[in-house]
C-alpha cells in the first residue's frame, strides 16, 4: 500500500467511525486513539475469533487482572531495571527521539546498540534532528512505564502495567489449584497495557495505551509436545530462521525436525497464530514468521518468533511467540518467596537421591526444651530451598523462630518418591490487538482510482456490519418488509444495518466502504403479486454478484454464508 493510500485509509477510518485521534478537541496526544462504533465492533470480533481458538478449541481458561501493579511485581519481572528505550533530544528544538530509530537504515538490528555506539553512529552517518536539522544530544535510558502511587499519601509505588502477562504469572498458584494441579495449563487475558513511548510516529503501530491478547501456556519442562500437533504437522509456514536470515517455506513438522523451531508445542502455536491471522483477514502472501536474532533474543528464551505483516510501514511485528523457559515463575518465586512449582507425579515411585532438612536433636533439646520436638517436626517438613544464608525460619504455635545451621543440616538421602517439583516453562503467544486491527484494515483496503471507488474486503467473521438491508424505496410497503427482514437477521452474532436513504448504488458504496460482506434489497417484485413474490435480492461485496433468494430463508442463508458457504452455491 502506498503512503497516499495509507493516508486515505486513515481518513476513511476517521470519517466512518473506525478510529479517531484521542482528545482531538484539545489538539490530540501522539500515540493515542479512540475506537469509534465500527472500530469497537471490528476489534471485538477479532477478540472473539482469538477466544474461539484458545478458549474454545484449545480449552484455555481466561482471567482479567488489574492494570495497576505494585512496584514489587515489575521489580521481579525486570521491568523496573531494564524496561527502557534509549532517548536523545535535539539540542536546537528539544524534540525527543528514540535513538535507535534514527539509525535503523544503517544497521540490521539497531535496537541492540549501546548508548555510546548510537552517539558514535550519529557522528559517523551525520544524523541530525529530522524536524529541524539540529544536532542531537547525548543518549540516555528512558523507562517506558507510567509511574503512580497506590492510595492517597501512600509511599507505595505502583505502575500501569506495560503488558498483561504479569497478571497471569502472579496468579499462577490460584490458576494451578483451579486446574487441579495439572499440566499443561493454558491461560488467556485481553486488556489494556501502557507504555510511555518516547516519540510514537507510526499511527496505531506504536501507541502509548494499547490492547493485548496474551496467552501463557505452562508446560512440563521435559514435555514440550502438544496432543493436536499431528493435525497441523503437514501445514506450511513462511519462515526466516536466524541462522540464514533467508526466507524459506516448509512444513511445521520439518521446521521442528530440522531444529529451526525449538520444539513441537512452540511450532504448534506458531501455526495457530497463522490460522488466527488469516482467519481475521491478514493476507497470507504478506505474512511471515521471523526468528529473533541471537543478539535480540532474551537471554532466558529458548526460541522466539515474530509474526510480521507487510504494511505501508514495511514489515511489522504484530504477534510474538516465545518459549520463555522458567524465567517468569522463577523470578516471582525468588522475589515473593512463594512456591510456584508443579508437582510432577511419576507413573511409579522411584528411588532417588533427594535433599532433606534434618534436625540436630542434641542441639535443639537443651536450647528449646519443650518446644524442641515441635520445631524439629516443623523444620523437617520444609523444603531445603527455605534455607537462606544458612538460616531457617519456622513457625511454631504462631511464633516465628529463626534457626542457624547449629540446629539443622541439609542432607542428601535416598528414598522412594512419588514425584518431583519442577518449575513450569512458559510458551507465550502475545498478540498486539491494535496492530492486528490496523493490519486487517490495510490488507482489506482496496481503492479503484479510475472509478474512485473504495472497498474494504474484510473477512465476514470480523466485519463490523455483516448485512445491509435496503428497501428500493421507503414507501408502498417496501420499507415495512425490509424492516421485518432486518429484525429477523439482526442478532447478537449478526450485526445488520438498515438504510433507506439515497440511490441503491450509493447505499452499496457506503456498505462496501465499511466492509459489509452482503446487502439485501427489497424491490417491487418482492411484494405480494410481484413478479418474484416472496424473494429478495442479495448482493456479494467482493464479486458484486446478485441472486434472488426466498425471504423466509434469509436468516438461514446469512448463517450459511457466515459459516463459509460460497455465494455461488446459494
Amino acid at each position: 500500500m502506498s503512503d497516499s493510500n495509507a493516508n486515505d485509509l486513515m481518513s476513511l477510518c476517521k470519517r466512518r467511525g473506525f478510529i479517531w485521534p484521542s482528545f482531538e478537541l484539545y489538539g490530540g496526544v501522539a500515540g493515542m486513539y479512540d475506537y469509534g462504533p465500527l472500530g469497537c465492533s471490528l476489534r471485538n470480533n477479532i477478540v472473539e475469533v482469538w477466544r474461539s481458538i484458545y478458549k474454545g478449541r484449545e480449552g484455555f481458561v481466561e482471567i482479567d487482572s488489574e492494570t495497576v501493579n505494585p512496584r514489587e511485581v515489575f521489580k521481579a519481572s525486570g521491568h523496573v531495571d531494564e524496561f527502557a528505550d534509549l532517548l536523545t533530544y535535539c539540542t536546537k528544538c528539544q524534540a525527543p527521539f528514540r535513538a535507535d530509530h534514527l539509525v535503523k537504515d544503517f544497521y540490521e538490528n539497531a535496537d541492540v546498540l549501546t548508548a555510546k555506539q548510537l552517539e558514535e553512529a550519529f557522528v559517523e552517518h551525520n544524523i541530525k534532528c529530522p524536524d529541524c536539522g539540529g544536532d542531537l544530544g547525548p543518549v540516555e535510558e528512558f523507562n517506558l512505564m507510567f509511574k503512580t502511587h497506590i492510595g492517597p499519601g501512600s509511599a507505595r509505588v505502583g505502575y500501569l502495567r506495560p503488558e498483561t502477562a504479569q497478571g497471569i504469572f502472579v496468579n499462577f498458584p490460584n490458576l494451578y489449584r483451579y486446574n487441579r494441579e495439572k499440566m499443561p495449563l493454558g491461560v488467556i487475558q485481553t486488556g489494556r497495557s501502557y507504555r510511555n513511548e518516547i516519540a510514537p510516529r507510526q499511527g496505531m503501530i506504536r501507541m502509548r495505551e494499547f490492547n493485548q491478547m496474551e496467552v501463557e501456556l505452562f508446560v512440563d519442562p521435559e514435555d514440550k509436545d502438544w496432543p493436536r500437533f499431528h493435525e497441523i504437522e503437514n501445514e506450511t509456514l513462511d519462515l526466516i530462521p536466524n541462522t540464514t536470515c533467508e526466507p524459506v517455506t516448509m512444513t511445521v513438522k520439518e521446521a521442528v525436525e530440522k531444529g529451526i523451531i525449538a520444539n513441537r508445542v512452540l511450532a504448534y502455536f506458531v501455526y495457530t497464530t497463522k490460522q488466527l491471522l488469516t482467519t481475521v483477514g491478514i493476507d497470507p502472501a504478506r505474512l511471515r514468521f521471523r526468528e529473533h536474532l541471537q543478539d535480540e533474543m532474551a537471554h532466558y528464551a529458548a526460541d522466539c518468533w515474530d509474526a510480521e505483516v507487510l504494511l505501508s510501514y514495511g514489515w511489522t511485528e504484530i504477534v510474538g511467540i516465545a518459549d520463555r523457559g522458567c524465567w517468569d515463575l522463577s523470578r516471582h518465586a525468588q522475589f515473593s518467596g512463594a512456591d510456584l512449582t508443579h508437582f510432577k507425579r511419576f507413573d511409579e515411585p522411584r528411588e532417588m537421591e533427594v535433599e532433606r532438612i534434618r534436625a540436630k536433636h542434641k542441639a535443639l533439646g537443651p536450647a528449646f526444651k519443650a518446644k524442641a520436638k515441635a520445631i524439629a517436626t516443623a523444620m523437617e517438613s520444609m523444603d531445603p530451598s527455605a534455607v537462606k544464608d544458612g538460616k531457617l525460619i519456622v513457625n511454631v504455635d504462631g511464633e516465628d523462630i529463626e534457626l542457624t545451621d547449629e540446629y539443622f543440616e541439609v542432607a542428601t538421602v535416598r528414598e522412594k518418591v512419588a514425584g518431583e517439583r519442577v518449575v513450569p516453562h512458559v510458551i507465550e503467544p502475545s498478540h498486539g490487538l491494535d496492530r492486528i486491527f490496523y493490519s486487517v484494515l490495510e490488507h482489506a483496503y482496496s481503492h479503484d482510482e479510475k472509478e474512485d471507488y473504495t472497498v474494504l474486503r474484510l473477512a465476514p467473521a470480523v466485519a463490523p456490519i455483516k448485512v445491509g438491508v435496503f428497501p428500493l424505496m421507503e414507501k408502498d410497503g417496501l420499507d415495512d418488509m425490509a424492516k421485518d427482514i432486518y429484525s429477523k437477521v439482526h442478532s447478537h452474532r449478526v450485526e445488520a444495518y438498515y438504510d433507506g436513504s439515497g440511490t441503491i448504488g450509493k447505499r452499496y458504496a457506503r456498505m462496501d466502504e465499511v466492509g459489509t460482506p452482503w446487502c439485501i434489497t427489497v424491490d417491487y417484485d418482492s411484494l405480494p403479486g410481484g413478479a418474484a413474490e416472496g424473494t429478495v435480492t442479495i448482493r456479494d461485496r467482493d464479486t458484486t454478484e446478485q441472486k434472488r433468494v426466498p425471504v423466509d430463508r434469509i436468516a438461514e442463508i446469512v448463517d450459511d454464508l457466515l459459516a463459509g458457504k460460497p455465494f455461488a452455491d446459494l
